[in-house]
């Protein structure tokens, strides 16, 4: 007797079968081979293949498939059904990656099916499914097909994307969708190789945008470079500012290095628009003080800032290059202030981190950084570096003599959290 895998297996066959026929009948696609299907490589069993060919030709409910959830059999009445793309979680160690986790983590607390007004479905890597819990589905981002074809989604009332570049949109035009846009750096010749790049992601901006029911943003500064730079056709922007996860109660663990102190501590990736040259030459007027930047370095700007503490003698200026969480979560805890030189950034995600710890934080006042570090950061006004180490000496100990500013800036930096972040989308899921 034949078993259901042999069933689906010899079904496989005769639809291999009728692909080769096909392809032999049209002429240029006379010399394709099947096994030229990019599924082929990660695909290890008939089952999987049959599974792959059936959800294009008979099993469209295949692509809806979640962890088993008994509370979908207990909901007589209409749920709004909406879908987030967390297909950043690929790589959860960098920013789109954290956002996406930060993004689950949460629903996977907060989430409740049954009191909440809508049906939620998280769009990620098969491998994190039912890592957020079963109150909410689970559709595969690592699929080939739906990779390469948009049609094979099922429909939502509300689709939300989280960031840009995006892999994917709903191709159903009764679905309302929500494009969140961090910033516009991506149009930036620094972070694209060429303007040929820089050309094609204005496009894609431009599709999106246009397809957007609403578009969300973080920061007041990104708010207006959009309004700027695209034309909105007068659809919503609304600013809804960035969660920031609460690291300050989080495990830390020293770097196995030697830290000398007193310290002064960075972070950032390592390009020229982050600044981070400007602070060598200031420290070369603080021979008391230290400082560490924490970021991948292996960059031409990286090489160049190297090269200069080598050169130049600068041996109270470290490179850490890439650190673990815990070690970052050290390095906030035990520096003496948090320093951040930016001349572009979207919103200034390390100001918030440095203010839980409750650090002076001296900044640039560039793009978003005023904005983000509101009252309770130091502003430079300009990078000459005996301004510089002027406004730190000015202000380090007293800021520290002042116990309650140090907790407002903590309970400022608490104004930033994921609640009061979803608290504004929760209004925005239903009221688009």
């Amino acid at each position: 007797m034949i078993n259901i895998s042999e069933s689906y297996y010899i079904l496989f066959l005769h639809v291999v079968y009728l692909l080769r026929e096909l392809f032999q009948q049209i002429g240029p696609l006379a010399n394709f081979e099947i096994e030229a299907f990019r599924f082929f490589d990660h695909i290890k069993t008939p089952w999987i293949y049959t599974r792959d060919i059936l959800e294009i030709a008979a099993m469209p409910f295949f692509l809806a498939r979640k962890e088993p959830n008994a509370l979908d059999t207990a909901m007589p009445e209409y749920k709004t059904s909406i879908l987030i793309d967390l297909s950043y979680m690929k790589d959860p160690y960098r920013g789109y990656g954290q956002i996406a986790l930060n993004y689950g983590n949460y629903f996977k607390e907060n989430y409740n099916l049954q009191t909440s007004d809508y049906k939620l479905t998280l769009l990620l890597p098969k491998k994190y499914f039912g890592i957020f819990g079963n109150e909410v589905n689970y559709i595969s981002s690592s699929n080939w097909f739906r990779k390469h074809c948009h049609y094979l989604f099922p429909k939502f009332d509300i689709w939300h994307n989280l960031q840009f570049p995006v892999r994917f949109k709903p191709y159903s035009k009764s679905t309302k969708y929500i494009f969140t846009i961090h910033d516009l750096n991506v149009l930036s010749l620094e972070y694209e190789r060429n303007q040929k790049h820089v050309t094609r992601n204005y496009r894609r901006l431009s599709e999106h945008i246009k397809r957007a029911s609403v578009i969300t943003t973080i920061s007041d500064f990104s708010k207006k470079q959009i309004e700027k730079h695209f034309n909105l056709e007068g659809k919503r922007l609304v600013l809804i500012y960035n969660g920031v996860e609460e690291i300050s109660t989080k495990p830390a663990s020293k770097p196995n290095f030697q830290i000398e102190k007193p310290f002064f501590f960075s972070i950032s990736a390592f390009r020229p628009k982050k600044n981070f040259h400007v602070l060598l030459d200031m420290m070369k007027l603080m021979p008391d003080k230290y400082l560490y930047i924490a970021g991948n370095n292996k960059t031409e700007y990286g090489r160049l800032i190297k090269n200069r503490i080598e050169t130049e003698g600068i041996n109270n200026a470290v490179l850490l290059g890439t650190i673990s969480e815990e070690e970052k979560i050290w390095l906030y805890a035990s520096c003496e202030a948090f320093l951040f030189p930016s001349l572009l950034e979207g919103f200034g995600l390390p100001v918030i981190e440095a203010m839980q710890f409750g650090k002076p934080v001296f900044s640039s006042r560039e793009t978003s950084l005023k904005e983000i570090g509101g009252d309770f950061a130091y502003f430079w006004d300009n990078f000459d570096p005996q301004e510089m180490k002027q406004l730190i000496d000015e202000n380090l100990e007293k800021f520290y003599q002042d116990k309650d500013l140090v907790q407002k800036e903590k309970e400022y930096a608490k104004s930033f959290s994921y609640e009061k972040h979803f608290e504004e989308y929760e209004k925005l899921y239903s009221t688009i």
